[in-house]
């Protein structure tokens, strides 16, 4: 029983093998659905949450706070979501909301830009020139958006159990590399993470009705 976080470099092939890895431990793969639970729970458009996830910090953000609120909304789902445990989550700021508690093993997928860029310039048909443009400002972006929330680097070592790079090991390679290390006694669930994530989700539930009571 267990938790796998798996943070991924746009256009790395992580979502391939966060899918794959879940169906060989056996557990339930979630990304979009969190969104979605913060979207019902908190009544606010979905468009909003992908915005204030995905796009990098503006001035109207900072005087209004409107990011912190939204992401707010979406750590609760989260930490709400992974109370069930056997989850792999791929996608947004699993590794930041469950920084503090060691036991769940979190991941960064990266690959070379060439890499990236192929898989780009295959998948949405268009040239080598637009698909590097296109990874640096995703890129830009999701820095600024990192150090925004959370003075961090979304690439800081500190933050993952394991960082893969996904040229050499490929999909499968990287799926049996994190099945192994999810199996090891250190990244199983104990009634000590669980508690922690409780007190995770109280004072998430706490932070979230603040914001609401102040917007």
């Amino acid at each position: 029983m267990g938790i796998v976080t798996i943070s991924r470099g746009s256009y790395s092939r992580g979502i391939e093998i966060a899918e794959k890895l879940a169906k060989k431990l056996s557990y339930e793969c979630i990304s979009r659905e969190v969104l979605l639970e913060a979207s019902k729970e908190f009544n606010v458009p979905e468009v909003k949450l992908v915005h204030a996830i995905e796009d990098a910090p503006s001035i109207f953000d900072h005087i209004k706070d409107g990011k912190r609120r939204y992401v707010a909304f979406i750590r609760e789902a989260f930490l709400e979501y992974i109370q069930k445990d056997n989850i792999v989550y791929h996608g947004f700021a699993g590794h930041f909301f469950t920084k503090e508690i060691p036991n769940i093993l979190k991941v960064r997928i990266i690959a070379n830009m060439d890499f990236r860029v192929n898989v780009l310039m295959e998948r949405e048909k268009i040239s080598e020139e637009k698909a590097r443009k296109l990874l640096y400002k995703i890129d830009v972006e999701r820095r600024k958006w990192s150090m925004y929330l959370y003075g961090i680097d979304t690439n800081t070592t500190e933050l993952y159990d394991v960082i893969l790079h996904i040229d050499c090991l490929q999909v499968d390679g990287a799926v049996n590399f994190i099945y192994d290390l999810a199996k090891r006694p250190c990244f199983q669930t104990t009634e000590e993470s669980q508690k922690k994530l409780k007190e995770l989700l109280e004072a998430a539930k706490a932070y979230s009705s603040s914001t609401i009571e102040t917007s």
